[in-house]
């Protein structure tokens, strides 16, 4: 019997959680940052002047300046989210992105973001995706506003207050 309760002392789930708690915010910033640099990028790639008549097609006001705008904010945010930098002040202007993007474009389209419609010869198609992964990314820049950028992150070398994590319950 004390060989499993010195087993489940090492290796007990609720002690290994508690040790790794304070690295959760590392993968919600590398995955965050990154994807919202790939969707800076591609606006870039494709030529911004191809998002603005989009985002005129959606009668977005100002599409030109909108479109530069939101390529600036997923860009540099993304950077600053990954690097963990002014993370709350970033975040404003990332979720003002997502919640257009949630009732301009993907609303209509419902939940679910992939879509298999069919599988031919040339692969499978999918359909035009709804706004679930817009609210894995409003989750995840609300876990890292609540919760702080966590460690490896440029926010935890700044001399401001750092949020405080209670990692009891």
């Amino acid at each position: 019997m004390s060989i499993i309760r010195l087993i489940s002392g090492v290796i007990s789930p609720t002690r290994l959680a508690a040790r790794l708690a304070r690295w959760s915010q590392l993968p919600l910033r590398l995955i965050v940052g990154y994807g919202f640099i790939a969707h800076g990028y591609a606006k870039i790639a494709k030529h911004p002047e191809n998002f603005a008549a989009i985002l005129h097609a959606l009668n977005v006001p100002a599409p030109h300046f909108m479109a530069w705008a939101t390529i600036a904010i997923e860009l540099l945010g993304g950077f600053a989210i990954l690097v963990g930098a002014f993370v709350p002040l970033v975040t404003i202007p990332m979720v003002a992105v997502l919640l257009v993007a949630v009732f301009t474009v993907h609303l209509p389209f419902g939940f679910t973001s992939i879509k298999l419609m069919a599988v031919t010869s040339s692969g499978p198609q999918f359909g035009p995706p709804g706004y679930e992964t817009d609210l894995l990314y409003l989750a995840c820049l609300a876990a890292l506003v609540f919760r702080g950028a966590g460690p490896l992150s440029i926010d935890n070398l700044l001399p401001w207050p750092k949020a405080r994590v209670d990692t009891a319950a």
